[in-house]
């Protein structure tokens, strides 16, 4: 009965959605009210008869209904219950309704915080949102039944891919769906302002607190997708360029290039064609990341479904969305007057280049994943697009990027001063190139680009810091700027927005170093070890001591034993595992890694490689040392970090400013 209860609120949801995105748009053409208010019943009812079928399912799954196809097809009765929850997500069709259920969130959020908006704007952004869900709803309803039944009931149900069966990747969809939903908020603000007509600095206010949380969210869920392949697939690395990877990176690009560009539209005026057309296209790149997911295009660990009728389902969707969205753009694009014009020296200046070099990066991104495909279908022919394109195009896009970066917050509005500008960043620049030479010398034979990442990284760093402290005045702590009395006072009363900047932008330059010294000066030892055997890894010594066979929840592993040492003194007691999972039946590896400021030791244990019972059993082992790899990770949280700090500056967490009387439509910048 409870599966039925959840597939009936699904199909109200379905009903609410259709008159979400129909009555509300007619009455805001009509000026009638009443219409319009409809919009804010039906975003809180769908909310809640999707959260009741999402529950349903989850039940489902907790209890292991194997009455249910969707639970045969991907629980088992001897899952970790974390495992069981987490399976509802962990396949097609529970990641649909977990889509659903993010996107009816995010418009009733719209609808409890969007009180300060224009009744008739309001109505048409939850219209376009609840037009948005409508297509998904009718997706899941016609091809991706998460409730279908199955008869005869199974004893036992087939589990969930045990490299799924991960904390990482339990909370990697959410957290990434929630970035991926979330800028269908931005798409909505701005289809609804090009059909008033309307884009100016009071929308931009409303835009970036949206796109702000969505950018949080995709920055966690890149995030813990790439810490999940670093120590779950046991080959060491943590971005491999995989075309689902990069249907998550794309759209985060074009976000941040969106948060920048809204900046512009808010203080100046300007650029208001612009990032409504970033709006459009970071929710486009979304979709687009679903339909390479869900198509059977790709074939990846994280791909969902292999059925062709459900893409060409999506694709027809997407170009709904895409087409008739961009048409709308073309037809009314041109009232969109450009504001203050400003010098190409100048904060919006860099901005502009900013979103430039964005915009180039992520047409080369997308390029190298859809080129294969594209020549696959038109001629047949099979390519694969690396590691090697991706870094020789990504890569040197990043380096002016990153200077910009550190310049930006350091230029004026409208019109930048050259010499001044200079004068404060001059001791940044030489500390920037001793930290290259230094790297240089320490590491003669490179590589060059290894160089130049830490000089950056160094550089952007510095400059972020430098801007800091300028604003608290903390480099000149005289009479006059009320000593450290008066710095103190400065910080708190220091806008959360710079905060937050700061925070991403340190966070952005610590993440470049840990990328550049993991990537370029990792130690790497292969070979095949009996116990007692010693390997030398970077001046670490690691000492084999054996394999052991230990038993879990719903696996049987091998757990190898490993003492690192430093010159005589013990660091850590490593144990990677090799598990065998019974259902399904599959092998998978568990590195053991041991993270110090300095790096990574990493080891995973391979296959026993028995060469005779004179010499005992012997195994295969990989062992690393990778400098500097936890800063990676330090520097995504710190970037994540100020993301939550610039989001509890009010201007941002309101979306709108504060009412004033006497001003057309009710409100004002303040």
């Amino acid at each position: 009965m409870t599966v039925e209860i959840g597939h009936f609120s699904l199909i109200l949801a379905f009903a609410l959605a259709v008159i979400q995105g129909s009555l509300p748009l007619w009455g805001a053409v009509r000026s009638d009210r009443r219409l319009m208010t409809v919009a804010s019943g039906a975003a809180i009812g769908q909310l809640l008869f999707v959260v009741i079928s999402f529950l349903c399912l989850m039940n489902a799954y907790i209890v292991s209904d194997f009455s249910v196809l969707n639970v045969v097809a991907n629980s088992h009765s001897q899952k970790p219950l974390l495992y069981k929850i987490s399976g509802v997500w962990g396949n097609h069709e529970g990641s649909l309704l977990l889509w659903v259920l993010i996107l009816a969130l995010f418009g009733a959020a719209v609808d409890l915080w969007g009180r300060n908006l224009p009744l008739s704007f309001k109505a048409r952004v939850l219209g376009v949102q609840a037009l948005i869900a409508t297509g998904f709803y009718l997706f899941i309803l016609l091809t991706s039944n998460p409730f279908e039944r199955v008869f005869p009931v199974p004893l036992e149900g087939r589990g969930l891919n045990p490299l799924l069966q991960d904390p990482g990747l339990a909370f990697h969809p959410p957290f990434l769906y929630l970035g991926y939903v979330g800028l269908s908020i931005a798409f909505s603000f701005a289809v609804a302002a090009l059909i008033e007509g309307r884009v100016d600095p009071v929308w931009a206010r409303w835009v970036r607190p949206w796109t702000l949380a969505a950018w949080v969210f995709l920055t966690i869920g890149i995030a813990l997708g790439s810490w999940w392949a670093y120590y779950e697939l046991g080959w060491g690395g943590w971005w491999f360029w995989d075309p689902v990877e990069n249907a998550s990176f794309m759209p985060w690009l074009v976000a941040t290039a969106l948060l920048h560009s809204a900046i512009v539209v808010e203080k100046r005026d300007s650029l208001k064609s612009w990032t409504v057309l970033l709006a459009i296209i970071a929710f486009s790149f979304s979709l687009l990341g679903t339909f390479l997911v869900r198509s059977g295009v790709l074939t990846s660990v994280h791909a969902f479904a292999t059925d062709p009728e459900r893409g060409v389902f999506i694709l027809i969707f997407l170009c709904l969305v895409i087409g008739g969205s961009l048409t709308l753009y073309a037809l009314k694009s041109g009232q969109l007057q450009p504001g203050g014009l400003f010098a190409p020296f100048s904060r919006e200046g860099a901005l502009v280049f900013n979103n430039l070099l964005l915009s180039v990066s992520t047409a080369t991104v997308l390029l190298g994943t859809l080129y294969p495909l594209f020549l696959d279908a038109v001629t047949g022919d099979k390519v694969s697009v690396g590691p090697p394109y991706f870094n020789g195009t990504f890569i040197p896009l990043m380096i002016p990027l990153v200077i910009a970066m550190g310049v930006a917050p350091h230029l004026s509005w409208k019109r930048a001063d050259v010499g001044a500008v200079w004068g404060r960043l001059r001791v940044v620049s030489v500390l920037s190139v001793i930290a290259a030479l230094v790297t240089a010398y320490l590491n003669s034979k490179g590589p060059v680009m290894a160089v130049a990442g830490v000089g950056l990284g160094v550089w952007l760093l510095l400059a972020t810091l430098q801007d800091f402290f300028a604003k608290l005045r903390l480099t000149s702590l005289r009479a006059e700027s009320g000593g450290l009395q008066g710095a103190a006072k400065r910080v708190r009363h220091l806008p959360k927005s710079v905060w937050g900047m700061t925070f991403a932008h340190g966070g952005m330059a610590i993440l470049i170093l840990g990328v550049t010294a993991s990537s370029s000066w990792q130690t790497e030892v292969l070979d095949i070890v009996k116990p007692g055997d010693v390997l030398h890894v970077a001046g670490y010594d690691f000492t084999f001591t054996g394999v052991e066979p230990v038993a879990g929840p719903n696996y049987t592993a091998l757990r190898g034993h490993i003492q690192v040492t430093k010159n005589g003194v013990a660091v850590k007691a490593l144990q990677p595992e090799s598990r065998t999972y019974f259902n399904p039946p599959m092998e998978t590896t568990e590195a053991a890694i041991h993270s110090m400021p300095g790096g990574d030791l990493f080891a995973v244990v391979g296959e026993r490689q028995t060469r005779g019972e004179a010499e005992g059993d012997r195994w295969a082992v990989r062992l690393y040392h990778k400098p500097l790899l936890p800063w990676l990770w330090a520097g995504a949280a710190l970037m994540v970090l100020g993301g939550l700090v610039s989001l509890t500056d009010r201007r941002l967490r309101v979306g709108a400013p504060k009412k004033r009387m006497g001003h057309h439509g009710g409100t004002n910048a303040h």
